[in-house]
């Protein structure tokens, strides 16, 4: 076992976020910036932005690390555009207004093409169609939940025509 397996977790956390350089067995040199170590492995994941906001990763085998040496501290930018690498495109925040105007939107026009649905909860936020599927905030497919896979199938459907529509 080497001296970066040793670490604990709260060493390799001060890690995170930081532009490192990683020197591993048969001379192997990598350097990016750190998304985690694995816990279990001491494995390294390392991020590097490439031009048209695309971005490599490489993972760095835990056994195989020899030194680490931090190059640079990374910035609020930095650490934001870090955080969103592994984020699906919908989870971007909404205000509670536009979750509002959104789920007004979707159940307007669920009523138009004649789907029952009501408001759930103590505030409104779900929409229930038909007493079998809730849909919550911020109202897309992947938040429809049925025990009926078929209405599910069906309604997440429904919904992914009608946002693909508004775009």
């Amino acid at each position: 076992m080497n001296d970066w397996q040793r670490k604990s977790p709260l060493d390799w956390e001060t890690y995170v976020n930081k532009m490192v350089k990683v020197a591993a067995i048969e001379k192997h040199e990598y350097e990016g910036w750190v998304l985690t170590v694995d816990p279990v492995s001491a494995s390294i994941v390392l991020a590097t932005f490439l031009e048209n906001e695309k971005v490599s990763i490489s993972v760095v085998l835990g056994h195989a690390v020899q030194e680490v040496e931090i190059l640079k501290e990374g910035d609020d930018e930095t650490k934001q555009r870090l955080s969103c690498i592994f984020a699906p495109e919908e989870s971007k925040a909404y205000s509670p207004e536009e979750l509002e105007k959104r789920k007004n939107n979707l159940k307007t026009w669920l009523e138009t093409n004649h789907i029952p649905v009501t408001e759930q909860g103590e505030s409104g936020r779900t929409l229930c169609v038909a007493g079998v599927l809730t849909i919550d905030p911020p109202y897309g497919p992947e938040e429809c939940s049925s025990s009926n896979e078929i209405i599910l199938s069906r309604v997440q459907g429904l919904i992914q025509g009608y946002l693909e529509k508004q775009q």
